[in-house]
């Protein structure tokens, strides 16, 4: 558990009674919340299962775990999923393996990258009441020469390690129920909780929540989304940044208890505004949340403050302000690192790519919409992605 500062721990109260306005928000905008399932299916061995996920953009972010094993965040938060990128993942169990084979990309995982998947796996074997290990296989997939650092693929590795888990163990009905692949999900990285269910998603989440508290829901209706594109640069982190050290260092900052404070009602405008297909309300929310997020970042450590974002990011904040005084709506987000993401009307997107190209003309700006859920694919065409075959 990461210890609590105080100033945190005194919004304990207020953070319950704003989880309640959310489930009622939810409950007035008609979104459906599953139950969380009682009992499995029979489990089985030798049935390789496949997924693809795609990693979210923070609209509503977080940092800061309270309970770092269950993966549960201090405040809510709302994503964005999108195509920019993918994550393929096949998982079986095998009743005679020694030990967890896990491929991530060309090699084996280690280090803190296996521990985390082994982590999700382990928890999957305490729900079926088995040991089996598991042969593992996943790659990133992405749409430009730079991967990025910020661009998400976290929480699609943790949403497609879920789906094709659980999808291996208790057959593919299961992946019906959102609710419990997003509780899956959320182990492996919190965000994936959101990537798995898709779309415009809300992740429900506080201290001291168990693990079917701490899901997420799909709030949006795509028809009303289709005319938006999001627009990705790629950045890579020149600094090295890894997201663990933000997650413990952002409770420390000052900044932290006043953006739980607000949280609840900014969720529940949200909720609003996703309904109504306000893609712009959602638009400025991401922009300023992304300025609060850098903030406790930069000032939540001590001796060595982490500056996620390179020179590039605020020349194209400044573009977006420049852009939208001659009229052009377009909003920048970006979450841990630097990579930007940037939602606007799809009349609108040559003109912002020109923009954006303008400013950085050595940079990857991949054109993309709004992705949908985890879902499992053909385990054939899985295994020759995967170069399994």
């Amino acid at each position: 558990m990461t210890p609590i500062p105080s100033a945190i721990m005194a919004l304990d109260g207020h953070m319950r009674h704003g989880h309640q306005k959310i489930l009622d928000a939810l409950a007035a905008h008609q979104v459906a919340v599953a139950d969380y399932p009682m009992h499995l299916p029979v489990v089985r061995a030798n049935h390789p299962a496949a997924a693809r996920a795609y990693p979210m953009q923070g609209i509503l972010k977080y940092h800061g775990l309270s309970d770092w094993a269950q993966r549960i965040a201090f405040l809510p938060s709302i994503s964005v999923n999108s195509d920019a990128a993918s994550t393929l993942t096949l998982v079986e169990f095998v009743p005679d393996l020694t030990t967890d084979e896990i491929w991530i990309g060309d090699g084996p995982a280690q280090g803190r990258e296996r521990d985390r998947v082994v982590q999700t796996l382990d928890a999957l074997r305490v729900m079926a009441g088995i040991s089996w290990r598991a042969i593992v296989r996943s790659r990133n997939i992405f749409r430009a020469a730079v991967e990025g650092k910020g661009l998400g693929s976290s929480a699609s590795g943790s949403a497609a390690l879920a789906v094709a888990g659980i999808a291996a163990l208790f057959g593919s009905e299961m992946i019906a129920n959102q609710r419990f692949v997003s509780c899956v999900a959320r182990l492996l990285a919190g965000s994936g909780c959101r990537a798995a269910v898709g779309g415009i998603a809300l992740w429900v989440s506080h201290h001291g929540m168990s693990h079917a508290e701490s899901f997420a829901v799909r709030l949006d209706d795509p028809a009303l989304f289709a005319d938006v594109s999001l627009l990705t640069v790629p950045m890579a982190s020149r600094i090295g940044l890894k997201t663990e050290q933000a997650h413990a260092d952002a409770p420390n900052s000052s900044l932290f208890a006043g953006w739980m404070s607000t949280r609840a009602d900014e969720i529940v405008a949200a909720i609003a505004a996703t309904r109504c297909g306000d893609w712009q309300a959602l638009g400025r929310m991401s922009e300023i949340d992304s300025m609060r997020l850098h903030g406790i970042t930069m000032s939540g450590g001590d001796d060595y403050k982490i500056i996620g974002w390179e020179p590039e990011n605020i020349l194209l904040f400044r573009m977006c302000n420049e852009l939208r005084g001659q009229g052009i709506p377009v909003y920048c987000s970006t979450d841990t690192g630097p990579t930007a993401v940037f939602m606007v009307a799809s009349v609108h997107e040559d003109a912002v790519v020109a923009a954006i190209q303008t400013i950085l003309p050595n940079h990857d700006v991949i054109r993309g919409k709004i992705a949908g859920p985890a879902a499992l694919i053909d385990v054939a065409e899985a295994k020759v992605l995967l170069g399994m075959e």
